[in-house]
């Protein structure tokens, strides 16, 4: 079934984090998110490596929360590694739009980001599988803008 292959593409996420660390060599930016209304933190770091167009070089990430933003976080990182800013603009995008019960017209490009389709039927915890997601927007923004790093108190996602 589906759902369990999803439920347990999930669980590995957060077993088994990808990308999660506190630093990151040579990054140039550094946003961190928090959701007060459930207490999950995010803590985003962002590598570019220059050129036309400019890509992600690396991602990594760090923070508390629940299963699903950790997780979310961790599939994110996987989903947009290498790619260009436009692009992983673009697949949050989808992924936002997923969040809120739309057609995912970009379902192999989210890779295991898919898993958390379901997470949609639960409005509560729509915020958190947005954390990362959201995190990335924000750090795509500020590297484009030329700071390096900000935080950022978010009640309701906007991304």
């Amino acid at each position: 079934m589906t759902e369990d292959l999803y439920h347990d593409i999930i669980l590995d996420h957060y077993r088994a984090p990808r990308n999660r660390a506190s630093d990151l060599d040579g990054a140039h930016v550094h946003v961190h998110h928090n959701n007060p209304l459930c207490g999950d933190e995010l803590d985003l770091r962002l590598r570019v490596a220059p050129g036309e167009p400019a890509k992600i070089d690396a991602v990594v990430y760090d923070g508390e929360g629940c299963s699903i933003s950790m997780a979310s976080a961790s599939a994110m990182t996987e989903a947009v590694a290498g790619r260009d800013l436009d692009d992983a603009e673009d697949l949050a995008a989808s992924f936002r739009a997923m969040m809120h019960g739309e057609a995912v017209d970009r379902s192999d490009d989210l890779l295991d980001g898919i898993a958390f389709s379901g997470v949609a039927k639960f409005p509560v915890r729509v915020k958190c599988a947005l954390l990362g997601w959201m995190a990335l927007r924000d750090a795509i923004a500020t590297f484009e803008q030329g700071e390096e790093s900000h935080r950022v108190t978010h009640e309701e996602p906007s991304l």
